[in-house]
């Protein structure tokens, strides 16, 4: 439902440079969503999420954890490439976000959210800084969040790249614990506090 409202959306201006609509994709019971900032220029030929360069880094990631693509969904804060790839406006991301983003995470309900870049960070954790807490588990809005750098960011700064794949490293944990806290009832709606004040876990 969400994917064939979002190829036809134009409930903002990012219609007008689309070529197709990159709702996301993966399975209906994924325990891990990862969300990236907006298509780019594979991803807005192909209608599919991270094709490019930066999708390729993001296989071996998921790879270097024993995982595969097909076994987790991944989407982006918007479904329509901004031209020229600015950076969304709040706007653009305001709209995606109640339309069609929180939708889909209420439908999949991951155990784990795993936010690529800062953009899609900041639906989470708004006053963070991406490089102070990269890799850390948050219970925001109700879920378990691991923001992590863009995999597009490591491919500019290849100092990045291990930092991309200590992070990716502790994913398995987290899906457990997440599991458990979903099988104890801890993953079910946020306080106004908890929207407030993400709540870090020390896991590690």
């Amino acid at each position: 439902m969400v994917a064939k409202e979002a190829s036809v959306c134009v409930k903002c201006d990012l219609y007008h440079s689309r070529k197709l609509a990159v709702p996301g994709e993966g399975p209906a019971e994924a325990e891990i969503m990862f969300i990236g900032e907006g298509p780019g220029f594979h991803e807005n030929e192909r209608g599919r999420p991270f094709v490019g360069q930066a999708g390729k880094f993001l296989d071996e990631l998921l790879a270097g954890i024993g995982m595969q693509r097909e076994q987790v969904f991944i989407t982006n804060v918007v479904k329509c490439r901004p031209p020229g790839n600015r950076d969304p406006r709040p706007e653009e991301v305001e709209t995606c976000t109640s339309n069609y983003l929180d939708r889909q995470m209420q439908a999949i309900n991951p155990s784990v959210i795993v936010t690529l870049g800062r953009h899609s960070m900041g639906l989470f954790l708004p006053n963070a800084k991406i490089s102070d807490v990269h890799g850390q588990a948050f219970q925001a809005k109700g879920r378990l969040v691991v923001p992590m750098y863009h995999p597009a960011a490591a491919l500019h700064q290849q100092s990045l790249r291990p930092v991309l794949e200590k992070d990716f490293s502790k994913l398995p944990a987290l899906i457990a614990k997440g599991l458990e806290a979903s099988a104890g009832g801890e993953n079910g709606s946020s306080t106004p506090q908890e929207k407030q004040n993400p709540k870090q876990l020390n896991l590690f």
